[in-house]
């Protein structure tokens, strides 16, 4: 009966090259569950759960929930101090259970895809750049004083991930493209849609994605370096993304304030 000694086996696993995503994370021989994805739906519930309480309504939650008119991103409220929670935790909240069950749906089928591809941090990382674009699109373009709120941003994101992900497979993009172009038809379509929400988020995701995956390719990095390289990528998306919503929010303190 043969015997390897457990210093001997770690010592010459360090010698295998780990298997990696398309994205440079690594990855383990079985397809891993997909936890961040799980994590952001019961995150989700969780908050429609509190708002749902507070107003005692799963139909019309905003109404008589703090928690509600605590984060949803109106605008114009970015230029008090203390109100950059907004551009964040509206993208937790939803207007009534359809709008969440909606956005959880197209999550789950989409993002277990996303999160297997990219890697759970680059996931994450792509999920959260989406809905701070669609943030930051909302306040440069939409009312004022409209609130909105909703995943969808983010979700609009992962849209454009899988779009950017497909491509660098070299495998048709057909699908996903037809799906976002029928949902910013019924954006456009149906009033009460964020269209600014959705574009900013599937914007910002899919740029993120593309830096993730072309940068080392453009760069012809491999290994370690491949991966410095796309977390750059994505973290010069993030500034850019943050960048917008702070000079909208210092021009709104101008205006609202100082004006």
């Amino acid at each position: 009966m043969g015997y390897q000694c457990v210093d001997c086996v770690a010592e010459g696993n360090k010698s295998i090259r780990q298997p990696r995503t398309i994205a440079g994370a690594t990855m383990s021989s079985q397809r891993a569950t997909p936890l961040v994805t799980y994590i952001l739906i019961a995150l989700n519930v969780a908050v429609f759960g509190v708002t749902a309480a507070q107003s005692g309504s799963v139909m019309n939650n905003a109404a008589g929930s703090s928690l509600f008119a605590d984060w949803a991103l109106v605008p114009v409220m970015l230029a008090a101090p203390g109100e950059w929670i907004r551009v964040i935790g509206s993208g937790f909240l939803h207007f009534g259970i359809m709008h969440l069950a909606v956005n959880m749906l197209v999550l789950w089928i989409i993002g277990r895809d996303v999160e297997a591809a990219l890697g759970r941090a680059r996931y994450l990382s792509v999920y959260l750049i989406a809905l701070l674009g669609g943030s930051a699109s909302v306040v440069w373009f939409q009312s004022l004083m409209a609130p909105t709120a909703g995943a969808s941003g983010a979700v609009y994101g992962l849209m454009g991930a899988l779009a950017v992900i497909l491509l660098r497979l070299r495998r048709s993009p057909g699908s996903i493209v037809a799906v976002i172009a029928l949902n910013i038809v019924i954006s456009i379509s149906v009033p009460g849609i964020s269209l600014f929400g959705h574009l900013g988020g599937l914007v910002a995701g899919a740029a993120a994605t593309a830096g993730l995956l072309y940068v080392p390719q453009w760069r012809k990095a491999t290994g370690d370096t491949a991966a410095k390289l796309g977390w750059a990528a994505v973290a010069v998306v993030a500034i850019v993304t943050i960048g917008l919503i702070a000079a909208r929010a210092l021009q709104l303190r101008q205006q609202f304030v100082i004006g």
